[in-house]
């Protein structure tokens, strides 16, 4: 990613369940040494407490309409760095409960899964949100349909670093 410098990429991330069995200390060095800010991505409360004592420069939450993700949540934002909220709109999360220092993604893989400026709209005056691509599949690797959605919605893009 480092080297094909897509959408002013500063930061990458991996999904920590991947790396907790002892994986993420080389996954931080690599990412470190390619010049990027070492993100972290959590799915949910399960994985939460792990996540919040590595060393990381942001995470990236999946937070599902569950009491206990919004408990975890709170882990989360007290280690002091930035927290992205990922694609809510696909995993049933309640905006409603999400504190403002939160960033909220909109992300071009997730954004059809629901009517989104129903969604988001309410929101676009509460939060900052972050704009998406998923490099899970290189179809996503462009931030177009995230742009259009962010520019209907009237919501500038927010820059973590």
């Amino acid at each position: 990613m480092a080297a094909v410098k897509h959408a002013r990429t500063v930061g990458i991330s991996d999904h920590f369940e991947y790396l907790a069995n002892g994986e993420f200390q080389g996954y931080s060095n690599e990412v470190k040494e390619a010049g990027l800010k070492l993100g972290v991505e959590i799915d949910g409360h399960a994985w939460a407490d792990e996540a919040a004592r590595c060393d990381a420069d942001y995470s990236i939450y999946h937070c599902r309409n569950q009491d206990d993700d919004y408990r975890a949540l709170e882990k989360l934002l007290a280690e002091n760095r930035p927290v992205i909220i990922a694609h809510p709109n696909a995993l049933g999360t309640d905006l409603n409960r999400i504190p403002t220092e939160c960033l909220i993604e909109i992300n071009n893989r997730y954004i059809w899964r629901s009517d989104w400026e129903k969604f988001y709209g309410p929101f676009k005056d509460k939060f900052r949100f972050v704009l998406g691509s998923d490099a899970h599949q290189p179809n996503w690797l462009g931030q177009t349909v995230a742009l259009y959605a962010a520019s209907l919605l009237g919501v500038e893009e927010y820059l973590v670093f």
